[in-house]
């Protein structure tokens, strides 16, 4: 059975749109990617060092690790933050002798999982490459709220930048489109006003299972656009929000339910009840979520390589 959950986007003039970026409350813009990493690391980071570092994978121009939950993928604009990409630089080093172009994707802080960096600046442009057309699949493995009644479905719901809880995301719809076209770019930054992103989430159920008494499902999920916080919005938008996830989860940050009403959440979501009592089960514990699987062809020996991370949840 195929659940395809989708939302048509209102179409905006170029006039009144332009560029994505979040826009933090003290009104600065930044990229999208540096932005996640800001917000992330007004949280205290877990240290991490070169010895540390569980290497699935290595060779002359790539190194793949697990990442731990709790550890920044790459320092941000303050480089003291300790990271992965600081900790995988003092171990391998790179050609550029620049830890930054060793970066080809990121994990969020809370998610654990497999990431890859680049030792070459072959290796570097190839792997942007490889991203850029979607020749990489990624496969992660969730714990979410609540029983998910399908074995197998798509969650096809297009994104955008959270105007009323920067610098999140949340689904759009044609009222939060419409709603941009009163906001003042100068205001917000006319970063926060681009078209909707098409998303896209493949999702199986591994697992109904039982946390503390409460009803939870083992998916796997896999991203095939890779938007900023995809999984965590999407799972909300189904009403099958992540344990352990502070940010979209039950009472958390961002918009709740992806930002989706209640009457446009699937019969078989989690009630509130339930989501509740889940948060606080899970309170103070790692976000479950983790990047399980990698696959990709080598960028520079082109051999055909796929990785499996097991997840401690």
């Amino acid at each position: 059975m195929r659940l395809l959950w989708r939302l048509s986007a209102l179409a905006v003039t170029a006039s009144s749109v332009a560029a994505f970026a979040p826009v933090h409350n003290s009104g600065v813009v930044r990229t999208s990617a540096l932005n996640q990493v800001a917000a992330e690391a007004d949280v205290k980071a877990s240290a991490i060092s070169a010895d540390d570092l569980n290497v699935v994978f290595e060779d002359d121009h790539i190194v793949v690790v697990s990442k731990p939950s709790g550890v920044l993928t790459i320092p941000g604009k303050d480089e003291s933050n300790p990271s992965l990409n600081k900790a995988v630089f003092d171990r391998f080093g790179s050609e550029s002798g620049r830890m930054d172009k060793m970066v080809v994707h990121r994990l969020g802080m809370d998610t654990s999982g497999l990431v890859v960096f680049a030792r070459t600046n072959a290796a570097l442009r190839g792997m942007n490459t490889l991203f850029r057309t979607r020749k990489i699949t990624r496969k992660y493995e969730a714990l979410v709220c609540g029983h998910v009644s399908p074995d197998a479905g798509s969650i096809d719901l297009p994104l955008m930048r959270d105007y009323e809880n920067p610098p999140y995301m949340r689904v759009s719809t044609d009222d939060h489109q419409r709603a941009l076209i009163d906001l003042d770019a100068e205001e917000v930054g006319k970063k926060m006003l681009e078209a909707p992103k098409d998303c896209l989430t493949k999702y199986d159920v591994v697992s109904r299972e039982d946390l503390d008494g409460n009803d939870v499902s083992r998916l796997t999920l896999t991203s095939i656009s890779g938007r900023t916080h995809q999984l965590n919005v999407h799972c909300a938008a189904i009403g099958h929000s992540i344990v352990g996830d502070t940010v979209y989860g039950f009472g958390g940050e961002a918009a709740s339910n992806g930002g989706l009403g209640e009457g446009e959440l699937p019969a078989d979501g989690a009630s509130a009840d339930l989501q509740q009592a889940i948060a606080g089960a899970s309170a103070g514990k790692p976000m479950c979520v983790h990047a399980k699987s990698i696959s990709f062809r080598h960028p520079v020996t082109k051999e055909e390589l796929s990785f499996e991370s097991n997840a401690s949840f």
